[in-house]
């Protein structure tokens, strides 16, 4: 007999390392070579920053949804990286960002501070802002599934993905 989550088209969610302030950074993920995220901005409520760091170099991008740059990355991280820094170890824990971005600090337990202060020690350049339309889309798409209601028939945009096993248990 199959469970409900095998039935079921919601996916188990890995809890974050600790609560985040979602009105602040909304999306933060480690993909593509880099912290990625969404910032909402501090003087505009309808106006939201894509940031980014890579990895090893730690060359970082800001800039509004709109592809107009942030005024506060210029020569150095802007409030929206830090804030997505400081998120991202609320949502990954410090271990592992430090460990994905490469900056991992010397002086003992990595934190916020710490991977901000490697990252800076480094003296890294702007990259460019190629990153910020995939990383805004997938922020829209994820977006679009919290306004689903909750469901266990299958998504249809999901349905391309070939069943492994039948209800029953046997192969498909």
């Amino acid at each position: 007999m199959s469970s409900d989550l095998e039935r079921s088209s919601i996916v188990r969610v890995v809890p974050p390392a600790r609560p985040r302030r979602l009105a602040k950074v909304p999306f933060v993920e480690l993909a593509d070579g880099r912290l990625q995220g969404v910032v909402s901005s501090g003087s505009d409520i309808e106006r939201v920053y894509v940031s980014s760091v890579e990895t090893r170099t730690f060359a970082y991008a800001c800039s509004t949804n709109n592809n107009r740059p942030c005024g506060g990355a210029r020569g150095g991280f802007c409030t929206h990286i830090r804030a997505l820094v400081n998120e991202s170890v609320l949502q990954y824990g410090p271990e592992r960002v430090a460990r994905y971005l490469r900056a991992e600090p010397s002086d003992g337990e990595p934190s916020a501070q710490g991977i901000t202060a490697t990252m800076t020690a480094a003296r890294p350049g702007p990259a460019g802002s190629t990153a910020a339309a995939p990383v805004f889309s997938r922020f829209l798409h994820h977006l679009a599934y919290l306004e689903l209601a909750p469901t266990t028939m299958p998504l249809p945009e999901m349905q391309w993905f070939p069943p492994t096993r039948s209800l029953t248990g046997e192969a498909a």
